[in-house]
């Protein structure tokens, strides 16, 4: 080989060189942020989950899985976040990694589009709703725990109020929810009696009842850790939703979002309106902080807070 070609071949083997590490730096990178996601992934994020259920069902930096992928969106949906129903929707409308089921789809796509997600709106009028569809078993909860269950539980905490004030304490700042609001929800929900059940079928500490413990993925209702894990993923929802308004939320806990909406504020409801004042008496604070990734504000505050601006 001459001089003059070992010349030329040294500046293509520096860049031959600098493409591979800078191949290796984006390997690296790669691998930090999947690891990082699966961290988050574990802690129960929901995000990440539905970050991480993408990466699986595209393999984007992971072999192919759609069996992880949907338990990942599943995960995810349970909790009531809104880009997880869209995407275990269109996983159930396209049949990716499951039998197609237009009725799941459609029902998950309602629940994001609920939430304000254009595309799962979009989508609606793509799928037929049943009346009849039974949703993925991943997001049922358990049935109703036998009385007998429920009467041990009641035996274990009624009137250990200290207790309970325990569980809400350790709990409460994983869903970033202020544990002085959500024992003040307890107080006037169940007077801390983890077996109270309602005639309109709201169950536990924090009242949940089955529509919302599915939504946010209770299996044993009437467990006073589910319970409350529910009753904290429900708040924490609610506070995205309504931008921290804690008024609205305590409405919104007590008659339902939709009504909240409709009504532009807290309803004319007296029940409502009592609930609200009761643990306005005792919890002081008008504002809370909210994550804003969870959930796309209600369009009422976003009118609001336009109007005041």
């Amino acid at each position: 080989m001459s001089l003059i070609t070992v010349k030329r071949l040294i500046p293509l083997f520096g860049a031959i060189a600098l493409s591979m590490a800078a191949a290796s730096v984006a390997a690296f990178e790669v691998d930090d942020r999947l690891a990082s996601l699966e961290a988050s992934a574990e802690r129960g994020d929901p995000k990440a989950q539905t970050e991480l259920a993408v990466r699986y069902e595209h393999a984007e930096g992971v072999l192919k899985d759609f069996q992880k992928a949907n338990q990942l969106y599943c995960r995810a949906a349970r909790t009531g976040y809104a880009e997880a129903q869209f995407k275990l929707g269109w996983v159930y409308a396209n049949a990716r990694g499951v039998a197609r089921d237009e009725g799941v789809a459609a029902e998950l796509f309602r629940l994001a589009a609920e939430q304000g997600h254009e595309y799962a709106a979009k989508l609606l009028a793509y799928v037929r709703p049943r009346p009849d569809t039974q949703m993925p078993s991943c997001l049922l909860p358990d049935p109703p725990e036998p009385a007998q269950v429920a009467a041990e539980y009641a035996t274990t905490l009624t009137g250990e109020r200290s207790e309970i004030e325990r569980l809400v304490l350790r709990l409460a700042p994983q869903y970033a929810v202020d544990s002085k609001l959500a024992l003040a929800v307890i107080s006037a929900e169940s007077s801390f009696n983890p077996a109270a059940v309602s005639p309109k079928n709201a169950q536990g500490l924090m009242q949940l009842i089955p529509e919302t413990a599915a939504r946010f993925g209770v299996k044993r209702i009437l467990n006073p850790v589910d319970n409350i894990k529910g009753g904290l993923a429900y708040l924490r929802w609610l506070l995205a939703f309504f931008q921290g308004d804690v008024s609205l939320v305590l409405a919104a806990y007590n008659a339902g979002e939709r009504a909240v909406e409709k009504y532009r504020g807290i309803p004319p409801y007296a029940e409502t309106q009592n609930y609200v004042r009761k643990i306005a008496s005792v919890y002081k604070k008008t504002s809370h902080p909210y994550d804003s990734d969870i959930v796309e504000p209600s369009p009422i505050v976003v009118h609001t807070k336009r109007v005041r601006g």
